[in-house]
């Protein structure tokens, strides 16, 4: 049976509502001349921000993939597949906020960075420890999913103030 995994809403959405916060206003600020191009741009830049977080997760009986679309390859996160039996371990890596990311390192010595921005996460490992008998107890996600939420309304009340600001 095939699962899907997206990417998180609250990911999605934060990094929209980011987008949008710091570019609403160049349209509205730009001179006479540059409005046009400001305009398709910030059209632009907003297609590829939703592009490239649409990546999702797939799993079945025999592998695990990771899909990207062809914006997100432009910008260098390719699409991979790995079947369960070729994953040998998992490795942490701290990062330098102080979390951690996991790869799937398999007998060839590839390794293959696990998505940690997931929704349903411990549908997905569970998943993980079924199919590769690998313990992933005490695995989270790569950031607290608070830290999405505040840039969210943060992003909001930025998008507000703007709103606002271009009335009166």
């Amino acid at each position: 049976m095939i699962e899907k995994f997206k990417t998180l809403f609250f990911v999605k959405i934060s990094l929209i509502s980011l987008y949008l916060a710091l570019t609403i206003p160049i349209p509205f600020i730009s001179s006479q001349e540059l409005k046009i191009i400001s305009i398709i741009v910030f059209l632009f830049g907003l297609f590829l921000i939703i592009s490239i977080t649409n990546d999702y997760v797939e799993t079945n009986d025999q592998k695990i993939s990771y899909k990207t679309n062809f914006i997100s390859e432009i910008f260098g996160k390719k699409s991979w597949e790995v079947f369960w039996k070729d994953i040998k371990l998992i490795k942490s890596s701290p990062t330098s906020q102080g979390s951690k990311v996991y790869y799937f390192v398999t007998y060839e010595d590839k390794n293959y960075l696990m998505p940690q921005r997931v929704e349903n996460y411990e549908e997905f490992l569970i998943i993980i420890s079924k199919k590769t008998g690998i313990d992933v107890k005490g695995f989270n996600y790569i950031s607290p999913l608070w830290t999405y939420k505040l840039l969210t309304v943060l992003s909001i009340f930025m998008i507000t103030g703007e709103v606002i600001s271009l009335y009166f």
